[in-house]
């Protein structure tokens, strides 16, 4: 070892789900938005391509118009609204501002894989109670003494929505932490925490443009919660970098918001679509949680999970699957189009009668 390298951080990255670019190419492995983001988004980038010159500025780091659209969606104040690059960003900045107590920070054992990493990045203490068999929360393992909490609302990658008076309990039954209910995939399925920021002042409600408004590429988060906890979120924001979403960002992401015509529209399509993959699926003789996100956890008895994701991985459908041993036999499915589902069964079905 060199000199110089005993004073490097050691850490375990996330590895993000697998990002393919290959012609004709089924993609259900990132829980990406099958269709377009809404006309509106690209009617803004046409106009602010004939106006580049704003890009020798720097962006208005208060990112008023989507921080205002965002309050507008919602029916909070502003100053209740954080937005980041991506949630991923939004939640680091949350374990960075809010974890920091000798007390272990909670969450769940089979969940988002990038909160052990943050964790261990920040040197934060961390416990993560088991999920029950069909892998739903028991809120009892959230009552006892912590240095704060995350949650996943519907959870990944297991699909489950935990009912809203269940994260009402968690929120109330822990004054001194801040509870961060992550809600990626609200949008699918369940009632958002959002309305009970109002009333809790140590909730922190957390999601994203990634999903359901169909802007991945954008990488889109925010956070809503009382005044106080969005004032401390960016005054640690401020401390690391002040611009963090572009101009294009924020021009883009309040167009999105305002147009709820077709956010509506868009996520039920979505959910239409997982309606109708269920049934299929248990055609097929898989068993799954019941989904309120917009992929599907399958797992199939009489077949070899890991061989069923390479065969159709082979055929160039790509679909998650993990080495965790408590999870190693189920598929985590991203809902697709129609027709690009009926392509997923079919290779299932080939699989099968092979």
């Amino acid at each position: 070892m060199k000199a110089w390298e005993k004073n490097i951080r050691k850490v375990e990255p996330y590895v993000a789900g697998e990002q393919p670019n290959n012609k004709d190419m089924i993609k259900l492995n990132t829980n990406e938005c099958p269709y377009p983001p809404s006309p509106k988004v690209t009617e803004i980038i046409k106009q602010i391509e004939n106006n580049t010159d704003m890009f020798r500025l720097y962006p208005d780091k208060t990112m008023g118009p989507l921080i205002k659209a965002l309050a507008e969606f919602y029916d909070v104040d502003e100053d209740m609204v954080f937005a980041g690059v991506g949630s991923d960003d939004v939640i680091a900045n949350c374990f960075l501002t809010f974890f920091n107590s000798d007390k272990p920070v909670l969450f769940p054992r089979i969940t988002y894989s990038f909160y052990p990493v943050w964790a261990d990045l920040y040197n934060i203490p961390y416990e993560t109670p088991s999920l029950k068999e069909d892998f739903t929360i028991d809120i009892n393992d959230y009552m006892k003494e912590n240095g704060g909490i995350i949650i996943p609302n519907p959870n990944a990658p297991t699909s489950v929505y935990m009912g809203l008076s269940q994260v009402e309990e968690i929120v109330k039954n822990n004054p001194a932490s801040v509870v961060i209910i992550d809600e990626a995939y609200i949008d699918f399925g369940g009632e958002s925490a959002i309305k009970l920021t109002k009333k809790y002042d140590n909730l922190l409600v957390v999601q994203t443009f990634s999903k359901s408004r169909s802007m991945a590429g954008m990488r889109i988060g925010y956070a809503i919660g009382c005044k106080e906890l969005i004032s401390a979120l960016n005054d640690v924001k401020n401390s690391i970098n002040s611009y963090t979403l572009n101009y294009v960002s924020i021009l883009a992401g309040e167009a999105a918001v305002r147009d709820r015509e077709y956010f509506d529209k868009t996520r039920n399509k979505v959910i239409t679509t997982r309606e109708n993959a269920k049934k299929r699926l248990e055609e097929l003789g898989f068993t799954f949680p019941d989904s309120k996100a917009n992929f599907i956890f399958a797992t199939h008895k009489d077949y070899n999970i890991t061989e069923m994701f390479e065969y159709l991985r082979d055929n160039n459908i790509f679909v998650r699957h993990w080495n965790d041993p408590l999870i190693k036999d189920y598929l985590r499915i991203t809902i697709g189009t129609d027709e690009e589902m009926e392509k997923l069964f079919e290779k299932m079905e080939e699989f099968m009668e092979s």
